[in-house]
């Protein structure tokens, strides 16, 4: 019979559990001093909780045999179900702590690709030196409208530009950015992108992710006024910016993933003609998790390996 079968079958809510830890040492040292030694009371304490755990449990529990005290046999019963309980207990609390050298724990992050491009590696050196064990399982960006509740359930966090909340997340910022055109080195027209004409006049190469309807670039430069020429739809920054590594097509890009990777591609960056504002990438984390101390730090390490964001002027 287990303990919890025990306790149903008294009055639950006369059961004081810190007797528990009183019960487990009584059955461990099977005598009153040396129990009261183990959990630092006086003998008088534990002379105490006995005659209180003997009333609640209708047995002597402990008793004199000659010189010495022997377990009855409803305590011989007892113990291992008061260890398992005991270990139950602490397990419980101990899960409010998060060490991450020795935590086995999995992060699930939902970014787009841009942020898994510019943070992935700094995230992976963080995470094998700090906490080896740890898994992050990064899950591809999703629009609004494919987000369910039961998949929110699932994220540890979420990287994205979408300032709007998502249902029971808290929000911060993580890094600001801004846009540039990129295209390939030696391009025809090159420098002459910074004027409105030449920019009009080029080919682009648009980005809709997963879930979106439109580029974004395209609803901003729709609220100017001004319709770009765009040759082909990519479904992500990385694609867009090898397309116009190997064509004339110029993408229009984050500073940062233009920065990262114009020299692998031998790429150039030109300033728009347009200011395009600052573009800000924010860290939604769910509000059960606030106080997590393994999400504290799996945020934090986020919040430590994006660089520092630049000064802060428009938005679009």
């Amino acid at each position: 019979m287990s303990l919890m079968d025990y306790i149903r079958r008294m009055n639950v809510e006369r059961f004081d559990l810190n007797l528990l830890r009183v019960l487990d040492a009584l059955l461990t040292e099977r005598a009153v001093g040396h129990a009261a030694a183990r959990l630092g009371l006086s003998q008088p304490a534990a002379s105490h909780a006995l005659r209180r755990l003997r009333a609640l449990l209708n047995d002597p529990l402990l008793v004199r045999v000659g010189s010495r005290m022997e377990l009855t046999p409803r305590a011989l019963g007892l113990r291992e179900p008061v260890s398992e309980a005991l270990a139950a207990a602490r397990k419980l609390f101990e899960g409010m702590e998060f060490d991450p050298a020795t935590s086995r724990r999995r992060f699930v992050l939902m970014a787009p690709d841009i942020v898994v491009s510019l943070m992935a590696p700094a995230l992976t050196e963080a995470v094998l030196r700090e906490a080896p064990n740890v898994c992050v399982e990064i899950t591809p960006w999703r629009g609004p409208h494919l987000i369910t509740e039961d998949f929110l359930r699932k994220l540890d966090a979420i990287v994205t530009n979408l300032g709007d909340s998502f249902p029971g997340f808290h929000r911060s910022t993580l890094y600001r950015d801004t846009d540039v055109l990129v295209v390939r080195r030696n391009h025809p027209v090159g420098k002459r992108l910074r004027t409105v004409d030449a920019f009009l006049k080029a080919r682009h190469v648009a980005i809709v992710g997963r879930g979106s309807s439109s580029d974004q670039i395209d609803d901003w430069l729709t609220t100017l006024g001004m319709r770009r020429n765009s040759a082909i739809v990519a479904p992500s920054y990385l694609q867009a910016l090898h397309i116009a590594a190997e064509t004339d097509l110029v993408a229009f890009v984050p500073s940062r993933l233009a920065e990262l990777l114009a020299d692998r591609l031998n790429l150039m960056t030109v300033k728009p003609p347009f200011d395009p504002g600052i573009d800000e990438q924010f860290l939604f984390y769910p509000a059960t998790a606030q106080h997590d101390q393994g999400s504290l730090w799996f945020r934090s390490l986020l919040m430590k390996i994006s660089k520092p964001g630049r000064p802060e002027g428009s938005r679009r």
